[in-house]
This record gives C-alpha cells, structure tokens and sequence, in this order.
C-alpha cells in the first residue's frame, strides 16, 4: 500500500526548483490532474481550489499544505504532490513557508473516501522522518518510489 493510500503516479509530482507562488503551485498541481483526465478542465479545478482557499488557507503549518476539493467535474479521486525546496509563501496557519502540498480532486459525493485518503495523508505526514524524506526528495521520479513504496 502506498504512503497516502492511493498511487500517485510520477506525472502527478511536482518538484519545485525555483521559487514559485502559492498560485503558481496550485495551478501546476491541478494542471497535473488535469492531464490525467481526472478532470476535463484544469481551470474548474483552479477556481474551485482558489475557492476553498478564499475560504481558508489550507496551509495547516509545519510546513505542509491539504488543499482540497469535491467537484462534479472530477470523475475520479485524484492526488497531486507538490514539492517545495524554497518555501512558499502560503498564508498558512503558523505563518511559516510551506514545503510540502498535497492536492486531494475528488468527486462530489466521495466524502467516506475522502476522509479515508486523509486521515492516510495525515498519518505520513505527522512522521517527520517520512516528511524529511520526502522533502529530500530532487525528482518526480525519487518522490513516487518514496510515496508508492509497499510498506
């Protein structure tokens, strides 16, 4: 079983080497999902992210980042990982720069899934040895074996 529960594919992992905004970050993580077919459209994912997040940051502190959202438009459950050497600056609950950014797509309607996906993505990442590495993490490809190992 993967780390958060679900397999996230390598083309769903970004790796951030450059400094990059919280917009820019969400944008090419829904971009990611998009490409997946998950979602016909990375811009109804983009703005019902920007919601939730008009609503409140999703940057939950220790440098980790949930947005999430359940929208008609995605057909399946879907995670994307966003990786951040740099920081971002998120507007987070702590204040501190995120570094980490898992973006939940799922379907209306998927709440019992959704907590189930959560609670897995939370279990890994309140491990600071699972977060260190993760963020040690230099490709998408090094991210994906980390986040789909067995075990």
């Amino acid at each position: 079983m993967s780390a958060f529960g679900i397999l996230v594919p390598e083309q769903l992992i970004r790796v951030f080497d450059r400094t990059v905004s919280k917009h820019e970050a969400l944008r090419e993580l829904s971009e990611a999902v998009a490409a997946t077919g998950a979602v016909p459209n990375a811009d109804v994912l983009m703005q019902a992210v920007q919601d939730r997040e008009s609503v409140m940051s999703t940057g939950i502190g220790g440098g980790v980042a949930i947005p999430h959202v359940r929208i008609d438009e995605v057909t399946r459950p879907t995670i994307s990982v966003g990786i951040s050497h740099d920081g971002i600056d998120y507007d987070a609950l702590d204040n501190e720069p995120v570094n980490l950014l898992v973006l939940f797509a799922m379907p209306t309607g998927s709440q019992r899934e959704y907590l189930g996906l959560l609670a897995s993505v939370m279990g890994a990442m309140k491990e600071p040895a699972f977060t260190t590495r993760l963020l040690a993490c230099r490709t998408a490809t090094d991210a994906a074996a980390l986040l789909n190992a067995d075990g």
